[in-house]
């Protein structure tokens, strides 16, 4: 288990993701489920981790993001610009900022 989980909606989430880190960072995929007891299960695991919500910019990305909130109000919660609505399409560089800016460790031909 790592100190940072950053939980994504689907798994082309996390692999966009997953290759910008430079540090262990677990991403889990809530693959569109939205109840908390589904959450709460993905989550147990990582108790005492730094969480990190980070969902696409539309109806059910804001919808888990609300159920976060409720059930895990210490998560930090990441952001895509709704230009690019999803995770999956949003520019690396434009990923590695937002990353960078919640102190997670970034490889560095990301941020060039």
């Amino acid at each position: 288990m790592t100190d940072k989980v950053i939980v994504v909606e689907g798994s082309s989430d996390r692999k966009r993701l997953a290759p910008l880190l430079d540090e262990p960072v677990d991403i889990i995929c809530t693959n569109g489920t939205a109840s908390p007891t589904r959450i709460e299960e993905l989550l147990e695991p990582y108790e005492g981790a730094d969480i990190f919500a980070f969902f696409d910019a539309d109806r059910s990305g804001e919808k888990l993001r609300a159920l976060l909130r409720r059930e895990y109000p210490e998560a930090r919660h990441l952001y895509t610009d709704r230009v690019y609505r999803e995770v999956a399409t949003t520019p690396l560089r434009v990923l590695a900022e937002e990353l960078l800016s919640a102190n997670i460790e970034i490889k560095t031909e990301f941020l060039l």
